[in-house]
C-alpha cells in the first residue's frame, strides 16, 4: 500500500485506468496490486513534487483521494509553550481502511516552532517525518533516540527522517514549518504513545 502527498503544483497521479488530480497539500491511498502508476506536473513551470511512503499490505483496500477536509483536523498546544499545531489525520483507520499505513499532516501556527512535545514512543510501530515549508535560510532540529540517549539531526527542507518504535521523535525550528508524518506496524490506534516527561529527557 502507498500513501502520497502533494507538496508542490497541482498534479496528476494515474493508477492503472483510475486517474486522481491533486493540489497541495491534498493526499492520495493506493490499496496493494500490480498496476502501472504514473505521476505528472499540471504545469511545468509549477512542478508537482510527491512524498510518499510505503509498507507491505496483507490486503487490498480501495483506492481513495483524502483533502484536509475530508480527514480529521484537531488543534493541539498553545502559543506560550511554542507549539500551536493543527493535527490533520488523513490516511488514517478513522477516515479510510488501510493495513498498516498511517499518514498525516501537522501545520505549526506563526510563531511556534515545537513538534510533538511532550515526546513519545510507540513500540509495535515505527514513524517517518518529512519536513516542508520550512523558510528559507532556516532548519528544523529534529531529536530522536531512546528518551535517556537522544541525539539530534539537523533537517533541511524536504527532507525526511526515520524514526524507528524505540526512538522519540520531536523537533524545534528557528521558523514555523510544516511535516507530514507516516507511520507503520500492526497497531493502527494512534493514540497508543508511551510518552515521556520533558524533565526525564536526556
Amino acid at each position: 500500500e502507498l500513501g502520497i502527498f502533494n507538496v508542490g503544483g497541482a498534479g496528476r497521479i494515474k493508477a492503472g485506468d483510475k486517474v486522481f488530480d491533486l493540489g497541495y497539500k491534498e493526499s492520495l491511498y493506493l490499496g496493494s496490486g500490480d498496476r502501472d502508476i504514473f505521476f505528472e506536473s499540471s504545469d511545468r513551470n509549477k512542478p508537482a513534487l510527491f512524498y510518499f511512503c510505503s509498507a507491505p499490505a496483507h490486503h487490498s483496500y480501495p483506492d481513495r483521494k483524502i483533502c484536509k477536509s475530508d480527514g480529521i483536523s484537531v488543534e493541539l498546544g498553545s502559543s506560550e509553550s511554542a507549539n500551536l499545531r493543527m493535527i490533520n489525520k488523513m490516511i488514517v483507520r478513522e477516515v479510510i481502511e488501510t493495513c498498516q499505513l498511517q499518514m498525516g499532516m501537522t501545520e505549526l501556527s506563526p510563531g511556534s516552532v515545537w513538534n510533538t512535545m511532550p515526546p513519545h514512543t510507540h513500540g509495535r510501530r515505527m514513524e517517518v517525518y518529512f519536513y516542508f515549508e520550512v523558510p528559507e535560510g532556516n532548519a528544523v532540529c529534529h531529536f530522536m533516540g531512546q528518551p535517556d540517549e537522544t541525539r539530534h539531526l539537523w533537517m533541511k527542507n524536504n527532507e525526511a527522517v526515520i524514526s524507528p518504535s524505540w526512538s522519540i521523535h520531536s523537533a524545534t525550528a528557528t521558523a514555523s514549518y510544516t511535516f507530514i508524518w507516516g507511520m507503520a506496524g500492526e497497531n493502527l490506534d494512534y493514540s497508543d504513545q508511551d510518552f515521556c516527561k520533558q524533565t526525564d529527557i536526556r
